[in-house]
């Protein structure tokens, strides 16, 4: 088991996901990781490897810049795309964060208030 363990420790965040998934399907060996993978994302099995390759570079990301400069740095990207200001400032007022990251990002992209 130690062996298997330092194995899935070094995949991180998304061997976790995956070994939850497997063992919620109710199924063993191949048929679990199928299932598993299909359950995880939109498009079956290869959305569910996106997913998986999609929250490795999610936490890597978190590890190494920390949230608050994640989450300034993609409004900020989408409003330079041409996004509204407005809808860009409403999105921010539902994410399920503290008020005071709201406040900081939506200061940093210019939303009034």
């Amino acid at each position: 088991m130690d062996e298997i363990v330092s194995k899935l420790a070094g995949v991180g965040l998304p061997a976790i996901i995956l070994l939850i998934a497997m063992a919620s399907t109710g199924l063993a060996g191949a048929a679990a990781i199928t299932a598993a993978l299909a359950m995880l994302g939109p498009g079956g099995m290869v959305g569910g490897i996106v997913l998986l390759g999609i929250i490795g570079l999610a936490s890597d990301a978190l590890t190494k810049y920390g949230l608050t400069a994640l989450l300034q740095g993609i409004y900020e990207e989408r409003r330079r795309r041409g996004e509204s200001l407005q809808n860009l400032c409403r999105e921010i007022d539902g994410l399920p964060i503290t008020n005071e990251l709201k406040l900081v990002i939506r200061n940093h992209i210019g939303c009034s208030r």
